[in-house]
């Protein structure tokens, strides 16, 4: 049963934040902000598909124990294209806002993923082990929560200085996509019914795209009747 289900929720998944991207980049029409927010929305699917894909396999198969080395790969591919989704909307939060200079806030953006991306490439993750430490989870964590927390922070002020009403949640999304996914990095290994967590996470993140598709349709909506009017 958790096999089954575990995969529909990850099929829907899937196929919904990438057909979405792909809805995005094709309808962005030349607005950098949503051309961005598709490409980000993409690669958060097909960065979590090489963890997904190998999972329900393995559920559906001989257990997650066979398949240890696909799915540290696909974990550490996982990690990467996660960094790279959150430089994506630090970009996006730049064009939606029309953020000019602020060159040391890019800086430390790039940092913090460079930091982020050295540590996910440390062997010492053993990614490919059975028994990959929990230290070395939390060590790889420590920035990526730094450039979450950046974000937030960012989205949550610049919503309220520009009363913008169809990005007044986002900054809500990440901090819940956080708030279930350090509990899975801390217990998951030794409370496996933790890694439930991971569902409301995902959802999380189905949701800050979703944002950026609805505000899009908006966009192009009023363009249309603007048009119609002239």
């Amino acid at each position: 049963m958790q096999a089954l289900m575990e995969t529909l929720f990850d099929v829907v998944y899937l196929t919904t934040v990438i057909t979405l991207g792909i809805l995005m980049v094709r309808g962005s029409q030349g607005n950098k902000q949503y051309l961005l927010f598709g490409i980000m929305a993409v690669v958060l699917g097909c960065g979590d598909a090489f963890h997904l894909i190998p999972r329900a396999i393995a559920l559906s198969t001989t257990g997650l124990e066979n398949f240890t080395v696909a799915l540290g790969i696909g974990k550490c591919i996982t990690s990467l294209t996660m960094t790279a989704f959150y430089i994506l909307l630090y970009y996006v939060w730049r064009k939606r806002y029309d953020i000019v200079g602020k060159n040391e806030l890019t800086l430390t953006v790039y940092l913090l993923a460079a930091l982020r991306v050295a540590l996910i490439l440390s062997p010492q993750n053993a990614w490919t082990s059975a028994n990959a430490p929990l230290s070395w989870g939390i060590y790889r964590n420590i920035p990526f929560a730094i450039l979450g927390l950046l974000v937030i922070v960012l989205f949550y002020k610049s919503a309220k200085e520009h009363t913008d009403h169809s990005f007044r949640f986002m900054w809500l999304t990440i901090v819940l996509s956080f708030a279930f996914y350090i509990p899975v990095v801390l217990w998951a290994d030794t409370y496996p019914l933790v890694g439930a967590l991971m569902i409301p996470k995902t959802c999380a993140y189905v949701w800050s795209v979703w944002i950026g598709f609805c505000d899009m349709n908006r966009s192009m909506k009023r363009e249309i009747a603007n048009k119609l009017i002239a």
